[in-house]
């Protein structure tokens, strides 16, 4: 039988990445032009950005919008050092998750499409690279080149402004009326087919950078097929788990179930036993009451034979007398009837409340 998890153990892959996918749902919820997306990157789009960064080039790398961080830990993993990273978010939420998920990283929270006055003070050399998971089909064109613009000014001459789209055509307009800008040249990586949507990145720098960003595509058929065997194992690893923690679930829920059964059980014995002891122990009381209530009849019997020669005054006295008494037993047999019940009524409550899971 598995162990249960604590709950303030670290979180698995699979929670995170469910408690990821609702972060931004609640980010787009309040405010779908600045998220963009409905969820984060997923590891493949991530990695092909990253893939668009030299590690090996000086100076800081810039992301635009990293939101929980997909991209951010893809940059790590490609050989970025932390304290190279400045993380500019407008979410004050993910900036938090961000500075407690990178704590070495520098975390800017501001508007990302004024670069020149978010980033004022901030840079302590132009950026080697402009990292952007900006929703930039959601922005006017005039803004979407400007921010390409304010990239490229603010890097290094050689410097590449990344940026990743669901659409077919580049997220920066390239041209106008049939004519090209010639200031910026752009790239285009392979389809990335195992994001859900398909995506795919472009390269932005400087006209005139020579050398390419991303590695001559291979062959449409032979990467559809890698890709499909590739989609295949990894849903095949999938349900494997998914059916091992089904499987750990219902015994777990089994398990509970059989707990729930047996303290049910006890608490029903327990009530039954109270309430049996209870009966025996009123049923004793009101039997003694009434042999004392005998025992009283029987002397008032006797005195009232005893002075029966006694004067009328007399007589009366007497017979007050027993009923005075006799007011007395029956008030305190009243009494003592009153206080059985409430010790049941108790005792009742008492078992119920240690039977309840």
């Amino acid at each position: 039988m598995p162990a249960e998890r604590d709950a303030s153990a670290p979180k698995t892959d699979l929670e995170k990445r469910i408690a990821d996918e609702a972060r931004f749902i609640r980010s787009w919820i309040d405010n779908p032009l600045q998220a963009g997306a409905l969820s984060p990157s997923s590891r493949f789009l991530s990695k092909m950005m990253a893939h668009a960064v030299d590690p090996l080039t000086a100076g800081p790398i810039v992301e635009l919008g990293p939101g929980t961080g997909p991209v951010t830990q893809a940059l790590i993993e490609r050989g970025v050092a932390p304290g190279r990273l400045v993380l500019v978010e407008y979410d004050e939420g993910f900036c938090r998750l961000l500075a407690t998920r990178f704590p070495q990283a520098r975390v800017v929270q501001g508007d990302a499409y004024n670069l020149p006055a978010t980033l004022r003070d901030r840079l302590d050399a132009p950026p080697a690279a402009v990292v952007s998971s900006l929703p930039l089909l959601n922005r006017p064109e005039a803004l979407r080149l400007r921010l390409l613009a304010d990239a490229l000014e603010l890097m290094e001459p050689e410097g590449v402004f990344v940026q990743f789209t669901y659409g077919m055509v580049s997220p920066v307009p390239r041209g106008r009326r049939g004519h090209r800008y010639r200031w910026f040249q752009a790239e285009a990586s392979p389809p990335i087919l195992r994001n859900l949507p398909p995506a795919r990145v472009w390269a932005y720098r400087r006209a005139g950078v020579e050398g390419r960003v991303f590695a001559e595509e291979p062959d449409l058929i032979d990467r559809f097929k890698e890709t499909t065997g590739k989609v295949k194992d990894e849903w095949r690893e999938r349900a494997e788990k998914a059916q091992v923690e089904l499987a750990e679930l219902k015994e777990k829920t089994l398990r509970l179930q059989d707990e729930w059964r047996e303290k049910s059980d006890r608490a029903e014995a327990k009530l039954k036993e109270g309430a049996d002891r209870l009966q025996a122990e009123l049923k004793d009381g009101v039997d003694r009451l009434q042999l004392e209530l005998k025992d009283g009849v029987e002397r008032l019997q006797g005195e009232l034979k005893g002075v029966a020669g006694k004067t009328r005054d007399g007589l009366l006295a007497g017979a007050r007398k027993l009923l005075i008494e006799i007011e007395d037993g029956t008030r305190k047999l009243r009494d003592k009837l009153e206080e059985k019940a409430r010790e049941r009524e108790a005792k009742e409550r008492a078992a119920r409340k240690t039977g309840e899971p």
